[in-house]
């Protein structure tokens, strides 16, 4: 098969290795970039504004996470079913996927955000969120959930690209948000002086140019799939597959965001600095888990796209090139950010209060990441192959079972230092369901297009089939519900 536009790779032929690596590669840099206007607004207002303010954007963002993980999950849903309809070479499905994706976008963004807007403040109270940091940490949530629209549009755009294999798209658009952001955060907090708003805001603004101008590239880009943001047009059997990935794939976010806010409960009781520290810390562990997610993701559209093309023999081979590279990666991350830490904390805060508890955190959790990674990587290879409940199994075990309570023991015998050694003992027992379903090989079964690959002369050639598939395309609008 042969892909439609230069952007998009065929990862049904080639060295598997290589098709990963290249793939993860521009995800790695867009994690970065994602990462790194993060860290801009902690780095803002934690220098500009004070601890408290620091604190106040980091607990925010479990609660932001956990209502926007039912559309990442849609997203991911989005992305495996595009991957496998590509790797049958069904593009007419493709296109119906691609509108109905953003006709639940339509849906449903209006009344989450309201829910956040809603719940924010009570949810803020069961954190435990400080007197000094709650109004700062409310103000954030709610302009952020008032504009979530592009961070979902945003998520929508990149998943739709990847299932067809085009990594770098989605790194043009993080380019735009992550310099307009800086700029706006620069321009909000040190001239203006709004402090955590300003942050907001520009994280609203910068999210919003991102998600318009992902639109904007992918129609001329790519006009096989053209994006008619504002028109709602439903393929029910196509949402039912997505609704079967993207459900159990938002739980899992949503445990991962409760699991973050149980922890970070805990860690509130300790004060502004403890929660500085731990947020800011919880800034630079992310590097470290950037190459895991990138591989992992690479790994969800490699084997979609092979199973799709009924070409099951690759997975395997895919599956361990995809571990090898994202414990190597994770292990050379950790190796540079333990004894640099301090340095890098730095950068948030002088206060050794804060540099002393991001240590704490840094120290015991970074080093065992190549337990998740495996872990990581296992589970994507199942969802890519349309599992998604076992990876949702595993990390109810992991999350809520395991490290949330071993968090509150450990704390209570040993100290709030060690707490942090309830990620490593949450993550053994969440690989060891993981891994032992993998190995038995049933994850297989659930493959959403049992289609098997055509052969290469029945492929018409790209320049030959834009106009059979505008003709497709154009009977789809005709008969999609609007």
């Amino acid at each position: 098969m042969k892909p439609i536009r230069t952007g998009m790779v065929n990862m049904t032929e080639g060295s598997p290795s290589r098709l990963i690596f290249f793939f993860a590669l521009p995800l790695l840099a867009g994690n970065m970039l994602q990462q790194l206007y993060n860290m801009v607004d902690s780095m803002v207002v934690g220098n500009y504004v004070g601890d408290t303010a620091l604190a106040a954007v980091g607990t925010g963002f479990p609660i932001i996470f956990m209502l926007s993980a039912l559309f990442m999950g849609m997203g991911m849903g989005a992305t495996v079913v595009i991957s496998q309809y590509y790797g049958a070479n069904d593009l007419p499905q493709v296109k119906k996927t691609v509108d109905t994706i953003y006709g639940a976008l339509l849906l449903g963004v209006v009344p989450v955000s309201l829910l956040g807007v809603l719940i924010a403040a009570p949810a803020l109270s069961l954190l435990n969120v400080p007197g000094d940091t709650f109004h700062q940490a409310y103000l954030y949530v709610v302009i952020i959930f008032g504009g979530l629209i592009g961070s979902l549009g945003y998520n929508i755009n990149a998943g739709i690209l990847q299932g067809l294999g085009d990594s770098r798209s989605p790194l043009l658009f993080l380019v735009v948000a992550c310099g307009l952001n800086i700029v706006l955060d620069l321009l909000f907090v040190i001239v203006f002086g709004w402090g955590v708003v300003g942050v907001a805001v520009a994280t609203v603004l910068a999210q919003a140019s991102s998600w318009i101008f992902g639109i904007v590239h992918i129609n001329r880009t790519y006009p096989e799939i053209r994006i008619r943001p504002f028109r709602i047009q439903m393929d029910f059997p196509i949402f039912r597959k997505i609704l079967r990935i993207g459900i159990p794939s938002g739980l899992q976010y949503a445990l991962f965001s409760v699991g973050i806010m149980a922890l970070q409960a805990l860690v509130n009781s300790y004060g502004s600095d403890f929660m500085a520290g731990f947020n800011g810390a919880n800034k630079l562990d992310t590097f470290a888990f950037m190459p895991i997610q990138s591989f992992a993701t690479a790994a969800t559209t490699y084997v979609g796209q092979n199973m799709g093309a009924n070409r099951p023999e690759r997975v395997r081979r895919g599956t361990l090139d995809a571990l090898l590279m994202a414990c190597g990666f994770s292990l050379a991350a950790a190796a540079l950010l333990i004894p640099f830490g301090p340095w890098f904390m730095r950068l948030f805060s002088q206060n050794p209060a804060v540099i002393a508890a991001g240590m704490a955190y840094l120290n015991r959790v970074v080093p065992f990441f190549s337990v998740l990674a495996v872990m990581f990587i296992l589970n994507s290879v199942m969802r890519g192959a349309g599992e998604t409940v076992i990876p949702l199994v595993g990390t109810l075990v992991s999350l809520l079972l395991v490290r949330v309570p071993a968090a509150y023991l450990v704390n209570w015998y040993f100290g709030r230092d060690n707490m942090f050694f309830c990620y490593i003992l949450g993550w053994l027992p969440g690989l060891a369901v993981t891994g032992s379903y993998y190995l038995t090989g049933r994850w297989r079964r659930h493959v959403l297009v049992g289609r098997p690959a055509p052969k290469a002369e029945e492929i018409p050639a790209p320049e030959d089939s834009l106009p059979v598939l505008e003709e497709s395309i154009a009977e789809l609008e005709d008969t999609s519900l609007e």
